[in-house]
C-alpha cells in the first residue's frame, strides 16, 4: 500500500481552515506517522470525520461560546485533538461520539475561564417583528436567546437534546453525567423556559 506524504490536510468549517502539517496520511486503514516516533495503525477516514461533522462541531462551540472567532479557534483544537488521537478512534460513529463529547466539554471550559461577550453571533441577527409575516422566526430567535441564558451544564443538556437528537442516557454518556441528572436539567430547563415565554407573551400583549 503506497501511503503518500502530505504536506497539509485541511477542511474548511464555514470560512476557516484546520491545517496539519508534515505529516503521513492515507485515507482509510494506514500507517499514520505522528510527531512522535509511534508508529500508530488508523481505522478510520480522517477527511470523511471532518467532512461530516464539522458543522456540528462549530454549531456547538458557536452556540456555547456566542462568539464566532473564539468558536471558530474552539473548533480547530477539536479536530486537531481528533487527529492526534486518530489511533482510539474505533469507527466513524465514535468518531462523531468523541467530537462531540470534546466540544461540549471544551465549550463549558472555555466559558468557564472567560467571561465572554458575542461578536458575532445569534445576538446580531435582526429579529423581525411578530408583524412582519415571520411570527415563527421571531419566535425561534427568542427562544434561543433563553436557551442561552441558562446554566452551562442545563444549556448543554438542552443542546443536545433538541438541537442534537440525543437522548436522555446518549446526553448522560457524552457529557459524563448521570442519567437522573440529565433529566433533572431537562425538567428544570423546560420549566424556566416555558415561564419565561409565558411572560414575554403577557408583555407584549400575546
Amino acid at each position: 500500500m503506497f501511503c503518500p506524504k502530505a504536506t497539509s490536510i485541511f477542511g474548511i468549517f464555514g470560512g476557516f481552515q484546520v491545517r496539519i502539517s508534515g505529516k503521513m496520511f492515507l485515507s482509510g486503514t494506514c500507517i499514520l506517522l505522528l510527531p512522535s516516533p509511534v508508529i500508530t495503525i488508523v481505522t478510520v477516514d480522517f477527511p470523511s470525520l471532518l467532512t461530516d461533522n464539522q458543522a456540528m462541531v462549530f454549531s456547538l462551540a458557536l452556540r456555547f461560546l456566542r462568539n464566532r472567532e473564539v468558536a471558530e479557534e474552539l473548533a480547530q483544537d477539536v479536530f486537531l485533538q481528533l487527529y492526534q488521537n486518530l489511533g482510539r478512534i474505533e469507527s466513524p460513529a465514535h468518531g462523531t461520539w468523541w467530537l462531540r463529547r470534546t466540544v461540549c466539554h471544551r465549550s463549558i471550559d472555555e466559558v468557564r475561564k472567560r467571561k465572554l461577550r458575542p461578536s458575532l453571533g445569534l445576538e446580531s441577527v435582526p429579529e423581525p417583528s411578530v408583524d412582519s409575516g415571520m411570527g415563527d422566526f421571531f419566535l425561534s430567535e427568542r427562544l434561543k436567546r433563553m436557551v442561552e441564558a441558562l446554566p452551562e451544564k442545563a444549556k448543554a443538556v438542552v443542546l443536545l437534546r433538541y438541537q442534537e437528537d440525543l437522548d436522555p442516557l446518549e446526553i448522560a454518556e457524552v457529557l459524563d453525567m448521570p442519567i437522573t441528572t440529565v433529566k433533572s436539567h431537562l425538567h428544570r430547563s423546560l420549566t424556566i423556559l416555558r415561564g419565561r415565554m409565558k411572560k414575554q407573551e403577557v408583555a407584549c400583549g400575546v
